[in-house]
């Protein structure tokens, strides 16, 4: 089965799965974690965050000095644009998301631009000297260098033509585009093993456009260059944070919340994720009820609960034992959803 048929079959089983929670059910929001592409070892932690890309190229001008080298141009200019407030965007929103996967600690130090030698390209790859010195004044496990930033700034200014409604005629209009061209390598130093653990490539555009009846109202909402070169610096950030860090996704799934007074009660601790009591409680259901129905429900319980602390196996062997306990459709449509994912995790 291919992944896209898998994710479909998920979503299918998810909705039939819904579409069964009546008022013996409660449905769940819950988020479950996604493996990064590049999955560094759990040695690693802490993240010292430095950029040793800035060098004198770079600049620092204010939004409305950078705006008057564009407007100068007539809005059309296609340059290399290094800025300062850019590079250091990208490194302080790296950190953030970073931390807020929360799978990596984070120091951006005061001193966070580094001078490196440099090939034409980007800065050579650290000294492991260095790399050492550095975690051990920070008390980090590694380094994230941004080892190459640069950005291409190409903006136009056309005449043109918009369509006024009222008197279902076109009008001459006025037009601006800007599109700004983003290149980057960050890489990650490991100091234990001397090794660089990633090494990304990333190349992208952001691209802006629109049109007014004069220039002074065009201009008077289109985003200014500084303001699009901050954003790329957070849209590259937020390209290498998915890279290296966990994301989470967000399901619907459902436990059963009725059928006896002890299982209403225990339902209400989800409210608040409060699982672990959660789980003592089913788990003293299956241990001591006389129910096999009562039984069958909290092992179902269970099973969502491993899920949701992401072990699979313990999902399906709950769940298998709920449904040779008590029949209950909804118990064989989760095994098919979670043997589905088993599959995709695999592969």
């Amino acid at each position: 089965m291919s992944i896209r048929k898998q994710t479909n079959f998920i979503l299918l089983v998810s909705i039939v799965i819904l579409s069964y929670a009546c008022s013996s059910t409660k449905r769940i929001l819950v988020e479950f974690p996604q493996t990064p592409e590049n999955e560094i070892s759990q040695d690693i932690q802490s993240l010292l965050i430095v950029n040793r890309a800035v060098d004198n190229t770079y600049t620092d001008l204010s939004t409305d000095s950078l705006q008057l080298l564009f407007y100068k141009k007539d809005f059309r200019l296609d340059t290399v644009i290094n800025d300062l407030t850019a590079a250091d965007t990208t490194i302080k929103v790296l950190g953030e998301l970073l931390f807020e996967s929360g799978r990596f600690d984070y120091v951006i130090p005061e001193n966070r631009f580094l001078r490196a030698t440099r090939n034409a390209f980007f800065a050579n790859a650290m000294e492991w000297q260095e790399v050492r010195q550095l975690c051990n004044l920070y008390q980090t496990d590694a380094i994230v260098a941004v080892d190459m930033f640069e950005t291409h700034v190409a903006t136009d200014l056309e005449d043109g033509s918009v369509f006024d409604p009222m008197q279902g005629i076109f009008i001459s209009a006025v037009g601006a585009q800007m599109a700004i061209v983003y290149d980057a390598l960050f890489r990650i130093y490991d100091p234990k093993h001397e090794q660089i653990v990633v090494r990304e490539v990333f190349k992208d555009t952001l691209f802006w456009e629109d049109k007014a009846l004069d220039v002074r109202e065009l201009f008077a909402e289109f985003t200014p260059v500084k303001q699009a070169l901050t954003e790329a610096g957070i849209s590259l950030a937020l390209d290498f944070s998915e890279k290296i860090s966990t994301s989470w996704e967000s399901e619907n799934r459902v436990i059963f919340s009725k059928g006896s007074s002890k299982l209403k009660e225990i339902a209400l601790l989800t409210d608040n994720s409060d699982w672990t009591p959660a789980i003592e409680a089913w788990q003293n259901i299956v241990n001591g009820s006389g129910s096999k129905s009562e039984k069958s429900k909290a092992l179902f319980n269970l099973a969502v609960a491993c899920e949701i602390q992401g072990n699979i196996d313990c999902a399906i062997d709950y769940a298998l034992e709920s449904y040779n306990m008590a029949y209950h459709p909804l118990t064989y449509q989760y095994l098919e959803l979670l043997e589905t994912k088993k599959k995709e995790q695999k592969n």
